[in-house]
């Protein structure tokens, strides 16, 4: 399988601040993946990068084996979705479907208009009538029909209602077994979207946290719940990602899953799985405890 898009120790500064700090990470051909981060990760300034807009500091980005930036091969392949989608206000929703036909390639006229009746837009109207939520749904429509080979969409649901939001999910999914192509879609709702992402790249502070297939990131840690004694001894010589104070006699804690649970359990500790969407909100934390922290050391002043 083919690489799209590779980065090798990519950096985006400004002034003393590194948005990118030596990103590493490859994205093979026809897969999805969703990139995840918390706010001020990095999500957006990396798919700016891939999609040609932003020039890297250092290091070295490919896309289709070519430097993104200002290269017009990279541009045709490739388009980029987010809330700031801006069209003008010239044209008709109708009439930029028409224009967007002739600048892509790919672009599948009869699903653009088929999306647009199931969502009710009326062709006659302007983008900058919508209101936030039509205007991400007419954006989701265009990248969808563009059909290009490398597909990015940066949080496309902003302002989407939840019945929206999963329409769209399972049209990228019905559309993405037709129509196989490299998709990367940042979003902060992992748990809407895990069941049709092939991988997960988790980034924080411009670095790459893991990278994983979605089946390997659901087995990458468990919880363990019980008596305080017994958990503490339990995760001594374990990676540890996350410890909270249930109450006085008891706690919980996220290991790495990397040992037996049969020794937990005849301990009297319970093993739990832990959700992506949770893991990585632990993989990112600043402390090992959240937010519990700073009430503790609140406490203690």
């Amino acid at each position: 399988m083919n690489v799209v898009v590779e980065c090798n120790r990519l950096v985006k500064q400004y002034g003393n601040f590194k948005a990118l700090d030596e990103l590493t990470f490859s994205l093979k051909e026809n897969t999805i993946t969703g990139l995840i981060g918390r706010n001020g990760a990095g999500k957006t300034t990396l798919l700016k990068i891939l999609a040609g807009f932003w020039r890297e500091t250092a290091g070295e980005v490919s896309v289709f084996g070519k430097r993104p930036f200002n290269t017009l091969d990279v541009s045709m392949n490739v388009i980029f979705v987010d809330d700031m989608m801006s069209f003008t206000n010239t044209l008709t929703l109708k009439e930029i479907l028409d224009e967007a036909g002739k600048f892509y390639p790919n672009w599948d006229h009869e699903l653009a208009l088929g999306l647009m009746d199931y969502f009710q837009f009326h062709l006659n109207h302007n983008h900058h009538s919508l209101s936030k939520g039509k205007r991400s749904t007419f954006n989701m429509i265009v990248g969808l029909a563009a059909k290009c080979p490398l597909t990015i969409l940066d949080e496309p649901t902003t302002g989407m209602d939840a019945a929206v939001r999963k329409d769209f999910y399972r049209a990228l999914l019905k559309d993405y077994l037709n129509s196989p192509r490299t998709i990367v879609i940042s979003s902060h709702h992992l748990e809407e979207m895990e069941d049709l992402l092939e991988d997960v790249l988790l980034i924080d502070g411009g670095k790459n946290i893991l990278h994983l297939p979605i089946d390997d990131l659901k087995e990458y840690a468990v919880a363990l719940s019980g008596k305080s004694v017994a958990v503490l001894q339990a995760i001594e010589k374990k990676e540890v990602l996350y410890k909270q104070n249930i109450d006085a006699d008891n706690c919980y804690a996220v290991v790495r899953n990397d040992f037996s649970h049969d020794e937990m359990k005849q301990l009297g500790i319970g093993v739990v799985p832990v959700t992506p969407n949770d893991l990585c909100v632990y993989l990112t934390n600043q402390t090992k405890g959240g937010i519990d922290d700073v009430f503790n050391k609140h406490k203690s002043v």
